[in-house]
Parts: structure tokens; C-alpha cells; sequence
């Protein structure tokens, strides 16, 4: 079955959008559907990344420690609590997308994303309010783990029924492009707080700058959404679509979560955590360690771009995910032996551009072939479960995996090591999915 057949099941789907004519979602112009689309994950990826690149600040504010890394890990274990709320969002947010429409869904994360950058932009420091400060910061993160828990599902489903079969592999690379267009802004803003701020002004309110930025954001998102057409609607009497999924489907999900292994600990370790592995392990100033997010964000968005162009052109996708992956196992350990080796600003931010481009080039053919795995009627419940419970058992707890290993063993390889043994179990997740090039 070639890339421009539709399923019977689709064809049906789509002659029953919400209030609209068969073929409502076309009227919706290219660049209304993407931004809208694209916002949500931005918006959240945004507040990551600075996060991530103030994670040393945060964690001496919120998490005070004897230890040098007990600050730390206490920072990235709060960023990585964030993701235990995915699984939770993708099961509750991905079923409503399937049974009320992507629009809903999608017009539900905003709100709750905005909730959560306010907890965590207003929140009190322990040296003022004790433990409440750090419970809010907590709750800033739940929030948002949970509402992009269903955020990525109903979005990408979106982007993907939209418009031509043809593009649609360049229309659901902005959902990963604009993860890389959120990390260069966040690593750019924190780069020149650092430049422009005092030490003391920085620690005292200027760290909440880039989260308040953030949520201005929010209300052009919410009202581009509020323009789109619905894709999807599901018949009244429709079954549960999660339970559909995991009696129907429960195969496709378990080698979907393995299949986003290598991929997301990736992105996690080598464009979130790299400015942090700068300061911490390379002992480089955290102004010129944030340009590596600069240079990794900026290589995201435009791998995700080519390879959804790619993954539109070749005949199968399956081949360039195996590429990448076969190059990431390859490369990321003599990477990271240069860098310690070698430490300097311009080495490092070459391999890590050169890691981030060979991981982006296979993540969007990957999501591709995931949510054609899916039928419609289970497509945004599926995808986000497979990718919340992906990142969260292996991306959200990266990071917190990693510095612990850094603090128990003292091997500045151990993120190579790490990124490596994820790509080999990516690797094998991949070579048993079968593709299914349909509509």
C-alpha cells in the first residue's frame, strides 16, 4: 500500500468532522495549522530547556545540600517528577482527544501549561518560605508533565491529518522542530541573563525572567487554536479508546516505547543536559556553556525539518532511523572521550551539534511510522502513551541517572556509556516494527 492510500476507516473518519463538511481541516491555511499545533509543545519545551540551563541556580534556591551534586540531584529530580504526570496525561488528555476531538484536547494542555510555568515563576525560595517553596516548584512541574502527557498525541495527530498525505512527514516535523526552536530560545535567554545580570541579581529574581517570558506566549496559542478545524470525531457510541489501544494494540505500544529510547534520552542528555555537564564535569563558565543549547536547539530544527522531507520523498522510511541509529552508537562515545580530553568551547559545541543532527534525523521518519501503526480512531490516545511512558521511563530520568553515576563513579564518559546502551535496545525495537505506510 502506497503513501497516498486511504484506509477505509480514515475516509470515514474524516466525512464526519465536528459542525463541519467532509473536508473542513483543508480550509485551515499551513501555517495557522503548525503554529497552532506546534505552540503547546514549544511553550513546554521552552520552560524545560531554561529549567535544564538553570538547574545549578534552582537546585542551590529550592534544594540547599551539604553535598556538591545533592543540590543538583534534587534540581533534576524535581525536573524528572515532572515526567512521572506524562503516563497520567497521555491516558486521561490522549482519550479525551480521541473521543471529544484534537481541538479540545489541545485547547485543555494550553491552560493547564500555563498553570504550571506560574507555579514555578512565582514560587518562593526555601531561604523565604521553607519546604512550601519547593513543593511549589513541584507542582509547577506535575502540571506540566501532565499536560504534555496529552499535548504531543492530539497535536501531532492534528498536524498529521491535516492537509496532504504527501507532506505530511514536514508537517509533523515541526513538532520536533519546534522542541529545537524552544531549546535555542531558552539557551539564548539564559546565555544572556548571564552576561547582563549580576551573580546577585541573577539568584534574586532574575532566573524567573525567562518563565515569565515564556507565558506571554500563551494567549496567541490558546486563540490560533480556537480558529482550527477539527479533525477527528468520534462515532457516540465509539468504544473506550484507551482500553481499545491496549487489547488491540498492545504490541505496537510496547515497541513504540522502546522504539523512542534512543531519541529521547538524546535530546534530554545532549541538548538539556550538555550546558549543565559543561559547568559541572568540563568546568566551563555557564555563559558560553549555554551556547551549546544555542547551537543543539538550532540543529534540531533544522534536522527535523530535512528528515521530514526525507521521510516524505523515500519510498521507506525504516532505513534512515536504522542510519541514525547505527551512527549514534558509533560516534557518541569517541565524542565524548574528545571533550574531556579536550575541553573547549568550539569542540564541544561541534560534536554536539553533529550527535544532536544524527538523532533528529531519524526521530521524525520514527513518529511517522509509530502513528501509522495506529488507526484513527486510537491515534492520539496511542502516541501519547507510547511517547509519555517512553520519556518518562527513559528521558525524564536521564538526567538524574546520569549525575548520579557521575557522582558515584567519577567517569566523565558515563553519558556516552548510557546513550549508547539506550540506542542498542532503540535498535532492536526498530528492526521488529513492520512500516505501514497508510493515510
Amino acid at each position: 500500500m502506497n503513501d497516498v492510500t486511504l484506509t477505509a476507516a480514515d475516509e470515514a473518519g474524516s466525512s464526519h468532522l465536528a459542525g463541519a463538511p467532509p473536508h473542513a481541516a483543508s480550509r485551515t491555511s499551513p501555517f495557522r495549522l503548525i503554529a497552532a499545533c506546534s505552540i503547546g509543545n514549544a511553550l513546554e519545551m521552552y520552560d524545560f530547556t531554561v529549567y535544564s540551563f538553570f538547574a545549578l541556580l534552582i537546585g542551590r534556591l529550592f534544594f540547599p545540600s551539604d553535598s556538591p551534586y545533592g543540590s543538583l540531584l534534587l534540581a533534576v529530580a524535581t525536573f524528572g517528577i515532572g515526567f512521572v504526570m506524562r503516563p497520567l496525561g497521555a491516558f486521561v488528555i490522549g482519550s479525551y482527544a480521541d473521543r471529544r476531538g484534537r481541538k479540545a484536547a489541545m485547547t485543555l494542555t494550553i491552560g493547564l501549561m500555563v498553570a504550571g510555568t506560574l507555579c514555578i515563576a512565582f514560587a518562593p525560595t526555601y531561604a523565604q518560605a521553607g519546604v512550601l517553596g519547593s513543593l511549589v516548584i513541584l507542582a509547577g512541574r506535575l502540571l506540566q508533565g501532565f499536560s504534555l502527557g496529552g499535548e504531543i498525541g492530539a497535536a501531532t495527530a492534528m498536524l498529521m491529518e491535516s492537509g496532504s498525505v504527501g507532506q505530511r512527514g514536514f508537517r509533523v516535523s515541526w513538532q520536533l522542530g519546534s522542541q529545537g526552536i524552544s531549546a535555542l530560545l531558552g539557551a539564548l535567554t539564559g546565555a544572556l541573563l548571564y552576561v547582563f545580570l549580576t551573580p546577585a541579581a541573577l539568584e534574586s529574581w532574575g532566573w524567573r525572567l525567562p518563565f515569565l517570558g515564556g507565558l506571554a506566549i500563551a494567549p496567541v496559542g490558546l486563540y490560533i487554536r480556537s480558529k482550527l478545524d477539527e479533525t477527528h470525531e468520534a462515532a457516540p457510541d465509539a468504544k473506550s479508546p484507551l482500553g481499545t489501544l491496549l487489547r488491540e494494540h498492545g504490541k505496537q505500544v510496547v515497541q513504540g516505547i522502546l522504539a523512542v529510547t534512543a531519541g529521547t534520552v538524546g535530546m534530554y542528555l545532549v541538548v538539556f543536559f550538555m550546558p549543565t555537564y559543561m559547568i559541572r564535569v568540563l568546568k566551563m563558565p555557564p555563559s558560553l556553556s549555554l551556547l551549546s543549547g544555542c547551537a543543539t536547539g538550532l540543529t534540531m530544527l533544522v534536522a527535523s525539518l530535512v528528515s521530514g522531507r526525507l521521510a516524505d520523498r523515500l519510498a521507506r522510511r525504516k532505513p534512515l532511523v536504522l542510519a541514525s541509529l547505527f551512527f549514534n552508537i558509533v560516534v557518541v562515545v569517541p565524542a565524548f572521550w574528545l571533550m574531556t580530553r579536550y575541553p573547549s568551547v568550539p569542540l564541544v559545541l561541534l560534536l554536539s551539534v553533529v550527535m544532536t543532527a544524527a538523532t533528529n534525523l531519524g526521530s521524525t521518519p520514527m513518529l511517522l511510522i509509530m502513528m501509522e501503526l495506529l488507526p484513527k480512531h486510537v491515534r492520539a490516545s496511542g502516541l501519547s502513551v507510547i511517547y509519555s511512558i517512553g520519556v518518562t521511563v527513559f528521558g525524564g530520568s536521564s538526567q538524574f541517572v546520569v549525575t548520579w553515576l557521575l557522582a558515584k563513579t567519577g567517569n566523565p564518559l558515563t553519558p556516552a556509556l548510557y546513550l549508547v546502551a539506550c540506542a542498542i535496545v532503540t535498535l532492536f525495537a526498530v528492526l521488529s516494527i513492520r512500516e505501514n505506510r497508510v493515510a
